[in-house]
């Protein structure tokens, strides 16, 4: 049975999708078409698209955009032509990608679009992000970006922002990933990343081309269990400087509840960078954010408070986890010596998981005072989050009683 399973991942699927699709939407006899064609790639003298789907024994195939116009109430939608990720120049791939190969390069080019001042790194598995971060040179973004969760990140795909260096490449091949995205290879790089013979290398063009994808938007298919299709416009977040946040108030009861203490710059900071992040995390979600790296993130959950206590709990683990590997070169799970561990923990539970002084940030509002509660245990010192609950007072006093600050972005950022 093991060795059915292995060779089910080294399987090609066959592909019967049509090298075109056209897709029409019409309104009184005016039609708009949009027009698109199957991305193939020839490797290892196969020719075909995606390997498979989301699991082996799916297939699956991309298309991208290349022609038509698609106007829907004021918005116009991405023009054909403008390819990222659905036409991505493969420099090196040992195997055809997978269908979580390009969703996940996909999102991380989402978060990634959004900061071009500074050296940035997303590593994204299984659709979410794992570790972001921001520094000065672009080793140590995604030194910090592995390490804020560097199990999560194994076989991840890693996206970023400047041309890859030969230190970057050497620290990214000493660990296992799947993809690798950036506008550029500096000499040496691909010769280090030869030797990861199935590391898929994409190259996405310049930096200036994913920052112009900032605001726009495109048409977003879901499909039901009956064949059915949801359409939407895609999410964007308005919310991307500071001048856009709102210091938090409230009324409630004919009585005014306003947050007490403006945000420094350094809050201010993690909570732009913050609430982009969390524009490419599925939801309902909280992290926490700290000096431009994420401290915890927690996705996918039914109910604000537990995610808040999940990315709280991951935060310890994680903290736990990148003490023990840059102390002992190994993880915390994997550390026999009783007396070692104890010592990780204290300074852990010291630190409350890194937590202090870091930023929490909500894709939706707070319904009661208990979501906030779990990070302000741990010390934060800053929240943002859309705001809009009957109760947001509760909230407001929460961060009064411990004088940490609350803006409010004005906008859900919801994702499924």
């Amino acid at each position: 049975m093991a060795d059915d399973l292995k060779q089910m991942y080294k399987t090609i699927m066959d592909d019967h999708f049509p090298p075109e699709m056209e897709i029409s939407f019409i309104d009184k006899g005016h039609r708009q078409t949009l027009f698109y064609e199957k991305v193939v790639w020839t490797i290892d003298e196969v020719r075909k698209g995606l390997r498979y789907g989301e699991n082996p024994g799916q297939e699956a195939a991309l298309y991208r955009l290349r022609n038509g116009n698609l106007v829907l109430g004021e918005i116009q939608t991405i023009q054909p032509g403008q390819y990222l990720a659905s036409d991505i120049e493969l420099l090196q791939s040992g195997k055809h990608p997978g269908k979580t190969n390009l969703t996940d390069t996909d999102n991380a080019l989402n978060i990634l679009r959004y900061f071009k001042e500074t050296p940035t790194a997303v590593i994204v598995k299984h659709n979410n992000p794992c570790g972001v971060a921001r520094a000065e040179r672009l080793e140590d973004a995604y030194l910090k970006a592995y390490m804020a969760d560097r199990v999560a990140a194994f076989g991840g795909c890693i996206a970023l922002n400047r041309p890859v260096d030969t230190n970057t490449a050497e620290a990214i091949s000493s660990q296992y990933a799947e993809v690798v995205v950036a506008p550029d290879f500096e000499e040496g790089v691909m010769g280090i990343f030869a030797k990861k013979k199935n590391l898929r290398v994409i190259q996405i063009g310049n930096v200036e081309k994913l920052h112009e994808f900032i605001g726009k938007r495109c048409v977003e298919f879901k499909n039901l269990i009956d064949g059915g299709i949801i359409a939407q416009w895609s999410f964007v977040p308005t919310a991307r400087k500071k001048e856009d946040l709102k210091l938090a108030e409230c009324e409630y009861r004919d009585r005014r509840y306003t947050i007490g203490r403006t945000p420094t710059k350094e809050e201010y900071d993690d909570m732009i960078f913050g609430w982009l992040v969390e524009s490419g995390i599925t939801s309902n979600s909280v992290i926490y954010i700290k000096d431009n790296v994420t401290v915890g993130i927690g996705t996918g959950e039914q109910d604000r408070v537990g995610v808040a206590e999940i990315a709280r709990d991951k935060a310890y683990r994680k903290l736990s986890d990148r003490y023990c590997f840059e102390t002992y070169g190994t993880g915390y799970n994997d550390l026999e010596e009783h007396d070692k561990r104890k010592d990780i923990e204290e300074k852990v539970t010291r630190e409350k998981g890194g937590l202090i002084g870091a930023c929490m940030v909500s894709d939706a509002f707070f319904p009661f005072r208990d979501g906030v509660d779990v990070g302000l245990r741990e010390g934060i010192t800053s929240v943002i989050q859309p705001g809009g609950s009957l109760n947001d007072y509760q909230s407001i006093e929460a961060c009064n009683d411990v004088n940490a600050t609350m803006v409010f972005t004005g906008q859900r950022s919801f994702k499924h």
